[in-house]
């Protein structure tokens, strides 16, 4: 066997010199190597923030998209409470309340000027800086109304919604917002599109006439072209997908569910959407709470139907909802397969049996 008994260190041999300068080598090499193991660590730690910085961002400017002065002004609207009559606030805040169910109300080519039915005339100042004036037209359940706009636009309400506008639009383009259902005639100007804006779309046109319904209580929006041409633009939560649009001929009914988020189209018979202008609901094959739901904001009742299977039965006619109520469930009860039987109760709820 190999002796390697002389390759071995004795460290009794080595001077107390030796031993500290062995010691201060170690020391040093140990010091340096934590250096860099730290200077690697940190290096990659400020890498990986800032790419989550970046990203943060990113996803931050994504995920905020541009806000019109219109839907700003929205944003900071306050409730101003509940009234069972049409309500206009004006530039001063005012409110000017409207005793008449469907008076018209209409706006001189300057905004200064409101006219409402043939009686009554209010003036309201404008901003001298050319800053966007909004006045809201606020129509409560059981009530319908009608605007002319300052561009000449024609504006019909249903029961339960509200317009924002201006009292007269600025060079470049005109815009709304709606909450609820309207129809809309808009003024031919190619020079000045006209946005219609609310929740999950916006609707963009030069002239036409059309219908658009978005409830915040309805899972969707239906907007229905009578003539013309107008380009929806759906708003999307989706990350991969911020907005979807649709380009929609007359006689086209565009339906956006909220919770799907999926658009479909069809073709339709647009006086089914129009007619409630005129007083009269048309249905064809409609479910009855479907039917139910239309009465009751039509009438600011809250109708409640106690059977399943009746409110899902369909029905198909006209209704007169100038008549009373009453006379219109009858009319309804009449057609029915299955008749049904029904009472008002107290807190002007209507109980269906």
């Amino acid at each position: 066997m190999k002796d390697n008994s002389s390759h071995k260190m004795n460290f009794d041999e080595i001077s107390k010199e030796e031993k500290a300068q062995l010691k201060q080598k170690i020391t040093n090499s140990v010091y340096t190597y934590m250096q860099k193991k730290r200077r690697i660590k940190y290096a990659m730690s400020f890498a990986a923030a800032s790419i989550v910085l970046l990203f943060s961002v990113g996803v931050f400017n994504y995920m905020t998209p541009d806000v019109s002065p219109i839907e700003a002004f929205v944003n900071t609207m306050k409730d101003r409470g509940s009234s069972n009559k049409v309500k206009l606030i004006l530039s001063d805040a005012k409110d000017v309340e409207i005793s008449e169910n469907d008076s018209a109300i209409t706006y001189s080519n300057n905004g200064q000027t409101v006219s409402i039915g043939n009686l009554k005339s209010i003036s309201q100042e404008l901003s001298k800086q050319k800053k966007a004036v909004y006045n809201t037209l606020i129509v409560p359940y059981g009530k319908r109304s009608e605007v002319v706009l300052s561009d000449g636009s024609k504006v019909w309400l249903n029961s339960g919604s509200k317009l924002i506008f201006p009292a007269i639009f600025s060079n470049d383009k005109r815009e709304v917002y709606l909450e609820g259902e309207a129809i809309f005639e808009v003024t031919h100007n190619e020079k000045k599109s006209f946005i219609v804006k609310s929740k999950n779309q916006d609707i963009e046109v030069l002239g036409t006439i059309f219908n658009v319904s978005n409830y915040s209580d309805d899972d969707s929006i239906f907007t229905v072209l009578k003539s013309g041409s107008v380009q929806i633009h759906y708003k999307n939560d989706n990350l991969i997908s911020s907005k979807k649009h649709l380009k929609i001929a007359p006689n086209t009914l565009a339906t956006y569910n909220k919770k799907a988020k999926r658009i479909d189209t069809s073709t339709v018979n647009v006086e089914t959407y129009f007619s409630w202008r005129d007083g009269v609901f048309v249905f064809k094959n409609d479910a009855l709470k479907t039917i139910m739901k239309k009465l009751s904001r039509y009438y600011n009742v809250d109708i409640i139907i106690n059977d399943e299977n009746l409110s899902n039965q369909m029905f198909s006619g006209y209704l007169d909802v100038n008549e009373d109520l009453d006379h219109v469930l009858k009319i309804i009860n009449q057609a029915e397969t299955s008749p049904f039987t029904y009472k008002m109760i107290d807190n002007n709820q209507l109980i269906i049996n």
